[in-house]
């Protein structure tokens, strides 16, 4: 006797239309289309999880060149002031110091123009 996929395959369907629960119409109740829809959500998971890193970036120099011009001073001198410093802050505690101490950002502004020989 042949054997068949019964049990594997409605239980392979049952998890796909769990993930696929929250999907409007046809996305949620259509196996072919529920699936399409799954798939092509995972691409898009997958590519932001990387793309992730590379906005909160961005928006922290962002944030940082905004701050820095506060003080008299562009993102790139800043940086270079920091290095010359030998301050080693990474981007993302830099931003948030900017923007919950601004009084402890200043120092660190500071101590970058000395670094630089800008008063």
């Amino acid at each position: 006797m042949r054997t068949r996929k019964g049990s594997a395959r409605r239980q392979a369907k049952r998890r796909l239309f769990q993930r696929a629960e929250g999907y409007v119409g046809g996305r949620r109740r259509l196996y072919r289309t529920a699936k399409e829809t799954l798939y092509r959500a995972g691409k898009f998971a997958y590519r932001d999880r990387r793309r992730k890193r590379r906005d909160f970036r961005r928006l922290w120099i962002i944030r940082l060149n905004a701050a820095a011009r506060m003080h008299d001073l562009r993102y790139s001198q800043l940086i270079d002031g920091l290095n010359k410093a030998n301050i080693e802050l990474d981007r993302k505690i830099l931003s948030d110091m900017a923007i919950h101490d601004p009084a402890g950002f200043a120092v660190v502004v500071a101590a970058a123009k000395s670094a630089l020989g800008i008063s």
